[in-house]
């Protein structure tokens, strides 16, 4: 799901992570080329620029934590996936093609779909593309030093966690796609065409290689997204759509067990690594939790991630307060107050992150009293009519 906090509630200069480095090798992408005065977009490119990034800046030692942990993560980690003959599939929640009783599904599948507004086809369009643009993800974490799947097919236990863990993901955006294909109220090219580019644009979490920032990450966004989708589960409830409202449900389940794991993992790196764990967890806050379609385009509209990030936020599906609440979550999860025995860099990043859930609501509350009334904006996922952002 997608929010980009406009709030900047970080004014303590924190230290960077053990062994950053400052020389390291930086790369970049920008979006347009300049000729003359003209800008000219490049092809495949993200639609805006992307901020540089350090890369591999974890020291060997750091990266021989998770070998270490390999025993651990077989035991902890992996009986938190599902087999598959005991998964969930899309067709489960879908009507039969093969059944006599298709075109009649199908037609009641459209009738409850008629009664939902635009703008929840908006948020749950945004979702579902968020889910599609799964071979980033997993890309993103095979940059991970220490835990990346090195061949394609590793045996680690942190290899078989990531194929696994995409091939559970990927059920949601195929479930998804099907339903708002089949309810007829969305534009299915102008959404292919988002996906498209979006997957081609990528994205930029800035954890830099660094499997403490990422995993960091991963905890905030699959909270995040358990509860964007419990949210789009609620509203369909509301407007009578009880089949939209499992499917939503049962995708936040997944979610909320994905969480569990990536949790697990963080709390496992603060029991070993205390002062390196808290400010990853500094850093990562420092730079904003970016959510994974940040870079969303569909070819006409410049700001469509801010434009469905204030819908979702108008409608309560995901929200700046949300943000606070998940990174308080995370810090009583954590225990992070609790922690003893940092050095001075690591007491300012404890004070620094329990803090700062507060901070960010203040700044937001300020933020929603400054900022203007509510305007229409066109989507080309609703055949370009305009919904309140």
């Amino acid at each position: 799901m997608a929010l980009k906090l406009s709030v900047t509630p970080g004014i303590h200069k924190m230290a960077s992570f053990p062994g950053h480095q400052p020389r390291s090798h930086r790369v970049s992408m920008a979006s347009t080329i300049h000729l003359g005065a003209e800008k000219v977009k490049r092809p495949f490119a993200p639609p805006r620029e992307v901020t540089s990034q350090v890369t591999h800046p974890l020291p060997p030692e750091k990266r021989e934590i998770f070998t270490s942990l390999n025993g651990w993560a077989e035991e902890n980690i992996l009986p938190l996936l599902k087999p598959v003959e005991k998964c969930w599939q899309p067709s489960d929640f879908l009507p039969d093609p093969a059944s006599e009783g298709f075109e009649e599904e199908v037609s009641d599948l459209r009738k409850r779909a008629k009664e939902l507004p635009d703008d929840y086809f908006v948020v749950l369009v945004g979702d579902m593309i968020t889910e599609e643009a799964l071979p980033t993800y997993q890309t993103m974490l095979n940059t991970l030093d220490g835990v990346r799947d090195v061949t394609g097919a590793s045996l680690t236990p942190w290899a078989i966690w990531t194929r696994a863990w995409t091939a559970e993901e990927n059920r949601h955006g195929d479930l998804l796609n099907k339903y708002l294909y089949l309810s007829g109220r969305v534009d299915m090219r102008q959404i292919e065409k988002t996906i498209q580019y979006l997957i081609g644009s990528g994205m930029d979490p800035r954890t830099d290689n660094n499997p403490y920032l990422g995993f960091i990450y991963t905890s905030f966004q699959e909270r995040a997204t358990f509860i964007s989708h419990g949210n789009t589960a609620r509203l369909a409830k509301e407007n009578g759509d009880l089949k939209l409202a499992q499917v939503c449900g049962i995708i936040a389940a997944d979610e909320k067990r994905h969480e569990t794991a990536y949790t697990k993992i963080a709390e496992k790196l603060f029991e070993i690594d205390p002062d390196g764990t808290v400010l990853a967890l500094a850093d990562m806050m420092r730079k904003k939790i970016s959510m994974p379609a940040h870079l969303m385009y569909d070819g006409t509209d410049d700001n469509l991630f801010e434009n469905f990030s204030s819908v979702a936020q108008r409608l309560g599906v995901y929200t700046a307060k949300d943000y606070a609440d998940i990174l308080e979550f995370l810090v009583a999860r954590w225990e992070v107050e609790k922690l003893t025995g940092l050095s001075g860099e690591g007491r300012k990043a404890q004070d620094y992150v329990c803090n700062l859930p507060p901070r960010i609501r203040r700044l937001d509350e300020r933020a929603q009293a400054r900022a203007k009334q509510v305007s229409p904006m066109p989507f080309s996922w609703v055949y370009g009519r305009e919904v309140m952002t």
